[in-house]
């Protein structure tokens, strides 16, 4: 087990540490819980760190399902083996998606405030979590980034499902994970402390690594 995100992101870093001092590298972390991991892989590899915000869509009355995901970009995945097995209506998915869309949207303005994207044409882009579970969030944020036109995806993070870690190995570059347990349970299962990270946390990361890269 992993004793907090901190902790996960240093031990992914070193796992990444042939691509510090890259040019190219941006990382990007899931918000919320990814940022921490992902403001540790950034600050080990000398890389400036963004955000691209995702929201699960969550099965009406069973809301830790996911049955899809959108992200920024009007990007939006369904898991239509979940969305049929519990018969749930265009309705409903259309109602769950946007609510969501508007938590979306403020979180973008929460956490960005005036700062601009990261241009990440050309880029090697790593997509950090805190880890992957069903896989309906990354996949969002994978095609997010793609139309951006990065030279390269690379998926890095603590923990992941075997069975989505053996699919996402077609939509990427390459994937880097710490453990692929054959029994899962859920993410916060493989954390000692899985607190709830803050918007304030964000902001926070967000906000040192700025000034980290501009010193």
């Amino acid at each position: 087990m992993f004793r907090d995100r901190t902790e996960a992101g240093q031990k992914l870093a070193q796992k990444l540490k042939s691509y510090a001092n890259r040019q190219d590298l941006l990382v990007l972390g899931l918000p919320r819980g990814g940022v921490p991991v992902a403001f540790e892989v950034a600050m080990s590899l000398n890389a400036p760190l963004d955000i691209l915000l995702v929201r699960k869509l969550g099965v009406p009355g069973r809301e830790e399902c996911a049955m899809g995901a959108i992200a920024s970009s009007g990007i939006q995945i369904l898991n239509r083996e979940i969305i049929e097995r519990r018969q749930i209506s265009q309705a409903a998915i259309a109602s769950v998606a946007s609510r969501e869309q508007r938590e979306l949207e403020r979180r973008e303005s929460a956490y960005r405030s005036n700062s601009p994207f990261i241009d990440k044409r050309d880029c090697t882009v790593i997509l950090v979590d805190d880890g992957i579970a069903t896989g309906a969030t990354i996949q969002a944020t994978v095609l997010a980034v793609k139309q951006q036109r990065p030279k390269q995806i690379i998926i890095a993070v603590p923990v992941a499902a075997s069975e989505i870690y053996n699919k996402l190995q077609t939509k990427v570059d390459k994937i880097v994970c710490l453990k692929i347990p054959e029994q899962f349970n859920s993410v916060s299962f493989w954390y000692q402390n899985f607190s709830q990270t803050t918007d304030a946390e964000v902001r926070d990361l967000l906000r040192r690594s700025v000034e980290r890269k501009s010193q």
